[in-house]
């Protein structure tokens, strides 16, 4: 990542504190990723050389603009899905300003729908930064459409630690999954697919 892109990354997360801070409902938040936790989620995707990744909750963009900047190294295209459409267009705006609007394709919808539509055993790494609650429901997708040692992250695993112990069950509960606890940013959960 060059200086110029990293100082528009720092402007926008500094613009998505200030913008949620006096906001007492969290669905008018923005909510981006911790910058330690897309920095992780950036460098999984380019350990493994993940050509096909698929973000559920694009937000602004801010997370999306960090995963379009590894697979702009990797040769690949990260997909990401927002349901609002204010933000579907603000997030196309961030990416285009930082360059990396070739390596993403914005998806207005919702995850479920797009995890059902994706082919089977097709996605590198899947990154889930979006309503908590419905992830134990994708988890059927999820293992469908993940590649061999593919990686599911999932955000906030430790600052919303009670609303994906679901999810977290079913993940550890899968002998063909790896699952691991990173304890940075607002924490995240990940389980590789080795079996």
């Amino acid at each position: 990542m060059d200086d110029r892109l990293a100082r528009l990354l720092d402007d926008l997360y500094e613009e998505g504190r200030a913008h949620d801070g006096p906001l007492a409902d969290r669905l008018l938040r923005l909510r981006n990723m911790t910058p330690d936790a897309a920095r992780l989620i950036a460098l999984l995707i380019r350990v493994q050389r993940a050509t096909s990744v698929l973000e559920i909750g694009t937000s602004n963009g801010y997370s999306a603009i960090w995963f379009s900047d590894a697979v702009r190294d990797t040769g690949g295209l990260l997909t990401t899905v927002e349901i609002d459409e204010d933000r579907v267009a603000a997030a196309l705006g961030n990416l285009a300003r930082a360059g990396v609007r070739d390596h993403a394709d914005v998806v207005h919808g919702d995850g479920a729908d797009v995890l059902a539509k994706t082919p089977d055993a097709s996605v590198d790494l899947v990154v889930l930064d979006a309503e908590r609650p419905a992830y134990a429901e994708y988890w059927p997708q999820l293992r469908r459409v993940l590649k061999p040692y593919g990686v599911v992250a999932v955000d906030n695993a430790v600052s919303h630690r009670e609303q994906v112990v679901a999810f977290r069950g079913l993940l550890a509960g899968d002998p063909a999954f790896d699952v691991g606890l990173h304890e940075l940013g607002d924490g995240v959960l990940t389980g590789i697919r080795v079996r």
